[in-house]
Formats: C-alpha cells, structure tokens, sequence
C-alpha cells in the first residue's frame, strides 16, 4: 500500500477527525513514530494532522485508516438510533439530521452512509468541487480492498495507470484498491459519488 501526496495547512478546521485518528492510534497501541514510518512521512506531520494543523488528502486519510486497520468509517462520529441491538437482528438508524461529514484538503467532504457497524464495509458519499483531487500531486495511489462508486452528479475522472475513465451521473465502476489510480474533478461543477469499499477478512 503507498499514498504518494500530501497534506495542507488547514485554513478551516476540521472538528474531532484529527483527534479521533490519535485516538485511534493510541488504542492500537502505536507510537506516533511507527505511523510516520509506516506511512512515509515525518513524525511531525503525524503531530500536526491529530492536532488539526493540517489537513490530510482523502489518500492521506485511508493511508492512515489501512495503517491502523480501521474501517474509514471510524474517523465519522455519527449518533446513531438503534430500535434493537443489530448484532442481535435489530436495526440500525440514522436521521438525516445526525450525518456526519468531515473535510478534507482541496475541499473535498466524505459524509458517512452507513448507519451502524458495517463491519468489512465502508459506505460514504464524497463530494469533489471542481479542480479538486483526491490528493496534491498528480501521482497515483492505491489502498486495501475493492472500490464500488457511482456518481450521483456532476463529473469525475478516475486516472489509471494507461486509461482515463470520465465518470457522469448514474455511471459507476468499480476496480480492486490495490490497482494504481487517482480521483480528480475535471469539471465545471461538485462531483457527489457514493462509494462502497469492501474489506474482504476485516
């Protein structure tokens, strides 16, 4: 797994995520150190993601979230309803007034789907305003598991390593994490999307 990019100064904050990723962290027992290391990048930079200072590029964040093997979903705080325990057959339920976003450098927003533990899965809706990548270079990444996206509306670009695919309103694709590609938005307009990431053995 590599995510090639960066990450900004943050110039409007984004609440809790950089604290929820040190706790996530901490509670798998990982030195801020071993994380810049398993990720490429300095120390600092760990540091100052968690505090707030910078901003992580949507590459950034699941670099992080396959680092410490936790779903992307762990990084929303989403109040949830539940009439019953799921685990037990019941259901989980989430209003639209409790959806959880969080923002991301270039403006990018991820706003969570699902509304329970869906353990395995990630489900979210991302949002890309026009000019916006998935991360600050041009280079290409690749996570864990496999990508299911359709584009609600507006246009997004996925670059592979020999082919560009322009995705419109009701297009979807789908292709393994592992496969070296990049999200940008070419367009005139906010790219939305909704994505499932499956995490086969999670």
């Amino acid at each position: 797994m590599s995510a090639p990019e960066s990450t900004t100064a943050s110039t409007d904050a984004m609440p809790g995520v950089g604290a929820r990723l040190r706790t996530l962290r901490k509670e798998r027992g990982m030195s801020a150190r071993a994380l810049a290391e398993a990720l490429g990048i300095s120390t600092s930079a760990i540091s100052q993601i968690e505090r707030g200072v910078l901003q992580p590029s949507v590459s950034r964040l699941i670099a992080i979230t396959d680092a410490l093997a936790v779903p992307l979903a762990s990084v929303f705080d989403a109040p949830v309803d539940t009439a019953r325990d799921p685990g037990a057959g019941g259901f989980a339920l989430q209003r639209a007034a409790q959806s959880s976003v969080v923002m991301l450098d270039s403006g990018v927003t991820f706003r969570r789907l699902s509304p329970g533990d869906t353990p395995g899965v990630d489900y979210f809706e991302s949002v890309y305003p026009p000019g916006a990548s998935a991360h600050g270079d041009v280079d290409l990444f690749r996570h864990e598991g496999y990508e299911v996206g359709t584009v609600v509306s507006g246009e997004l670009t996925v670059d592979f390593e020999s082919e560009r695919v322009v995705l419109r309103a009701g297009d979807a694709i789908s292709y393994p994490c592992s496969r070296p590609h990049r999200l940008h938005n070419a367009g005139a307009e906010d790219a939305v999307a909704q994505w499932l990431i499956v995490h086969p053995g999670r």
